[in-house]
């Protein structure tokens, strides 16, 4: 809204001219988030507590946990409303990949907001099943990976790109391309969603990987910048910085009230609503490895929930003392700041070194 506000102005003042300037919007935009989400945070965590909308607790797990029962949960929603704002405030609103990234966060939001729902209103512990989830996630997904490939304007838009590799590109074809970006996507809002069991553990590394994702935007949507790294070039995809600008504020001001101990948690209505934002962002940008290298610590803590189901079925043994993994750390004696600070540490590594793919190719 307020783009278009500045091009008229800037008819008559060339001073607006400046807000056509992505790498601006981009810095407003998490600045803005960051200034919506502390205004309304204690606001909404009054509410939820108010309401007693608080989370349960598993007693089979660490017993450091019991004392969390009763937070807050369901915050994820003021990132939600963050982030959506934010995104229409600053971002353009003619550009067809932000509706795209936007619908389908919002979708996996509601995804998410109905199951948090259930288990803190009906006191239903496991809100939604797990099919149904799986049902109006994959969807959305399916959905979401037609309308791209109906929007992509080159083969490049389709191809999978390995990193490292300067002309290395695996043809995915309309079937491939869909199965790809749908994995992608319900993969990453999962995992993210498995992550999300300490305070702070799943936001910071949200925010870093959204920010590193910032860039790859960025240069994807300038044809100079895209031609010089050796990356596809992507029309419009630039745009979508602005939204990952508004991601990373208010996933930096959510961690201020989330930290240890937290004032309020995730919940499902954020965890999978964020993770759906990196997948379709990273699908959007054809960074798909390179956001499996940079979410690493989302990728371990989900394949630890998997191999843990799988051995305990298949040997009647676990792998780990309690999934996922950040349970296992906790148990063997690390402190849940140790973990949270020690897994932060893992994603800043991860994201330098998806980021040096740019170049190092």
């Amino acid at each position: 809204m307020l783009l278009m506000l500045s091009q008229w102005l800037a008819e008559d003042i060339r001073a607006f001219n400046v807000f056509s300037y992505i790498t601006l919007r981009t810095m407003l935009a998490a600045l803005t988030a960051l200034a919506i989400s502390f205004v309304i945070g204690p606001v909404m965590i009054r509410k939820l507590t108010a309401y007693k909308i608080g989370q349960s607790v598993r007693d089979d797990g660490p017993q450091t946990h019991l004392i969390k029962a009763g937070t807050p949960t369901m915050g994820g929603a003021l990132i939600l409303v963050s982030i959506i704002f934010t995104t229409l405030l600053w971002a353009d609103l003619n550009n067809h990949y932000v509706w795209v990234v936007l619908l389908t966060t919002l979708g996996f939001g509601v995804i998410g907001w109905v199951d948090d729902y259930r288990k803190v209103v009906y006191q239903n512990p496991k809100g939604l099943s797990a099919g149904t989830k799986i049902f109006w996630q994959s969807l959305i997904a399916i959905a979401v990976a037609v309308y791209l490939v109906g929007a992509a304007e080159l083969p490049a838009h389709t191809d999978m790109i390995v990193p490292f590799f300067k002309e290395v590109a695996i043809p995915l074809g309309t079937l491939g391309f869909v199965v790809l970006t749908y994995l992608v996507i319900v993969g990453t809002s999962n995992a993210v969603n498995l992550t999300d069991g300490l305070d702070g553990l799943a936001i910071m590394p949200t925010v870093m990987v959204g920010g590193a994702l910032a860039i790859f935007a960025y240069l994807s949507g300038h044809v100079v910048f895209a031609n010089y790294l050796g990356i596809p070039y992507i029309p419009d995809a630039g745009e979508l910085s602005v939204f990952c600008g508004a991601l990373t504020g208010a996933g930096l001001a959510f961690l201020w009230f989330n930290t240890y101990p937290a004032e309020v948690f995730m919940g499902d209505v954020g965890a999978l609503a964020l993770g759906a934002a990196l997948g379709i962002i990273a699908v959007i940008v054809r960074q798909e490895i390179v956001l499996v290298i940079m979410g690493g610590v989302f990728v371990i803590e989900a394949l630890s929930v998997m191999l843990q189901v799988a051995s305990y079925k298949l040997r009647g043994k676990r792998v780990f003392r309690m999934a996922p993994l950040h349970h296992h750390f906790e148990l063997k004696g690390w402190q849940e700041n140790q973990v949270v600070v020690r897994f932060w540490i893992i994603t800043i590594i991860l994201v330098l070194i998806g980021l040096s793919t740019l170049k190092l190719r």
